[in-house]
């Protein structure tokens, strides 16, 4: 069965990211009415050159319009959605029924693809949804595999099935958080969540407010509303058997070595079931590959019938750093002299040993004996970040290549 592979975008430079390292679409969101306000985003002419790069490889680009909105809200989303048709946008990713009965009115040819927002966990929501138009349903996080089998069963074969396959997961798994709200006054369905579950958090008795007592696992506390982050790679297969078509990836805040290390690994896990559906087999290095990025710990959350309970809980901490960090975003290779074209990213120095991550293929080590700046000066130590440097290297690499450090 033909999948898709559907990664996140926080600005341009990680769409591109997620193209080279094999995604066939891309999620990102206009500078209003996605739920991501604090990425990067992209303004109205950005939206349209985002189509004009994605079309011209042969990749889609989904726009997440996924707010709660207000009445207020409604003209400036009608000139909106108006604007997403006319520059080609391949679909809308969508949760609030006004929304959708608005694009139906104004924008017919708009794809209309329901956001894990509207928190469709059963076949008769399904349904309902298909027949306001929606082409395509991003299922609940609270689904198992087995019920997201009987959505599809239920629904016409033109309406697809989308899931979330890796990534951070709120506690309220569907996104349908208040905490934000309450705590912080930010307003979650309009993209500004605190993400104010990854907090610690103590109790106290009502009478000795003074008091504290720390609910704690070990001597670093506990973060009791925190998730471990969502990982299917072991596990493609079942999920394919029950009909989703695309998997997402989670992470528009996220780094653009983020973008490229997940998609990259799922890219070669799905090439892997497509070719050989009835034995597939995640192999150690793709799996090993998620670890080296952020993450939080994994979970396999509800869809192999656990319920998201304490064995979901990262009582840790809100973020892991991951077993390797982002150096060098590579601007292309001088085949004349040998060297690796970069922009610098993060510290370091010669005498390091890095990663060379290309799409599809194993990392290649490069073992840093030399750096040269623009103007022909070399240096010990890359301290300047977006510093373009030369690296020489044997090893080729093409633009939007990724160098890494592996932490110790």
């Amino acid at each position: 069965m033909k999948t898709e592979l559907l990664s996140p975008a926080g600005n341009f430079e990680k769409l591109k990211v997620a193209a080279h390292f094999g995604a066939d679409a891309v999620y990102f969101s206009g500078k209003k009415f996605g739920l991501r306000a604090y990425a990067g985003n992209f303004s109205h002419e950005e939206l349209k050159d985002a189509f004009s790069y994605l079309h011209s490889i042969g990749k889609k680009g989904y726009v997440t319009v996924n707010c709660f909105a207000y009445d207020e809200d409604f003209p400036e989303l009608r000139d909106y959605l108006l604007f997403l048709t006319e520059i080609g946008a391949d679909a809308a990713i969508v949760s609030d029924p006004g929304v959708i009965s608005l694009a139906r009115e104004v924008a017919p040819a708009l794809e209309l693809h329901l956001s894990t927002q509207a928190n469709t966990l059963n076949s008769y929501a399904a349904r309902f949804y298909a027949d306001m138009g929606v082409k395509r349903v991003v299922v609940a996080r609270e689904l198992s595999v087995d019920r997201i089998k009987k959505i599809r069963d239920a629904l016409p074969p033109e309406v697809e099935i989308e899931c979330f396959a890796h990534g951070a997961m709120c506690i309220s798994y569907s996104g349908r958080c208040l905490l934000s709200n309450y705590l912080n006054g930010r307003d979650n369905y309009k993209g500004e969540c605190v993400q104010a579950c990854r907090w610690e958090y103590a109790i106290h008795e009502k009478g000795r407010k003074e008091k504290e007592l720390p609910i704690e696992e070990d001597e670093r506390g506990t973060y009791i509303l925190n998730s471990h982050d969502l990982k299917t790679i072991t596990f493609l297969d079942e999920l394919v058997r029950a009909g989703v078509y695309s998997f997402k990836i989670e992470g528009r805040m996220k780094s653009a070595y983020y973008v490229a290390s997940c998609t990259d690994a799922y890219r070669r896990a799905l090439d892997s079931l497509e070719k050989e559906p009835l034995s597939y087999h995640c192999e150690k290095e793709w799996d090993e590959e998620l670890y080296l990025c952020s993450n939080r710990g994994f979970t396999e959350g509800f869809l192999r019938g656990g319920k998201g309970g304490a064995e979901s809980l990262s009582y840790d901490n809100s973020q892991s750093a991951g077993g390797a960090e982002f150096v060098a975003k590579v601007l292309g290779y001088d085949f004349e002299k040998k060297r690796v074209i970069i922009e610098q990213r993060n510290r370091f120095k010669v005498g390091d040993v890095l990663e060379l991550m290309s799409p599809g293929k194993e990392p290649r080590e490069i073992l840093v004996r030399e750096i040269e700046k623009e103007n022909g000066e070399k240096t010990e130590d890359a301290l300047l970040v977006q510093e373009k440097l030369y690296l020489p290297s044997d090893c080729e690499a093409s633009e939007w290549d990724i160098l890494r450090r592996r932490r110790a």
